[in-house]
């Protein structure tokens, strides 16, 4: 039997990824990348970099602590690049990587499609909840 490189091996690895199986790293990068507020993120970042705190303006309703670990999360992941400049106070800006930049067409999508039909979804919730209240 013929010993495989490290390549041939992380190519096999790659073709048996399942992210409906849980213990596949797949799956936990899919929850990562379907998170609310990495969604919202990754939008915002996509039109070009953006300091922290004008991030915090741009997504009302996400708390300092989500906006700060959901930015470490993709910074670890190589999706956001963190820029620290110094200066008083310190300038730190937030940009998309190629990565980033990939799955952020992807995310800006989904985000499009729900503003577009969004009324839709909510007419349906309503015919649900009055079908299911009368029964």
């Amino acid at each position: 039997m013929a010993t495989k490189t490290a390549a041939e091996r992380r190519d096999e690895a790659r073709l048996a990824y399942d992210a409906f199986l849980k213990e596949c790293p797949t799956h936990q990068l899919l929850a990562c990348v379907s998170d609310k507020w990495v969604s919202l993120i990754v939008c915002a970042l996509g039109p070009g970099p953006m300091r922290y705190s004008d991030l915090g303006r741009k997504i009302p309703g996400v708390s300092q602590k989500m906006l700060t670990q959901s930015l470490r999360s993709l910074e670890r992941d190589g999706i956001v690049t963190r820029t620290v400049t110094p200066s008083v106070p310190v300038r730190v800006d937030y940009e998309l990587t190629g990565l980033g930049s990939s799955l952020g067409v992807l995310l800006a999508g989904v985000k499009d499609w729900a503003e577009t039909h969004f009324d839709q979804v909510n007419e349906a919730r309503e015919r649900y909840d009055e079908e299911t209240t009368a029964a």
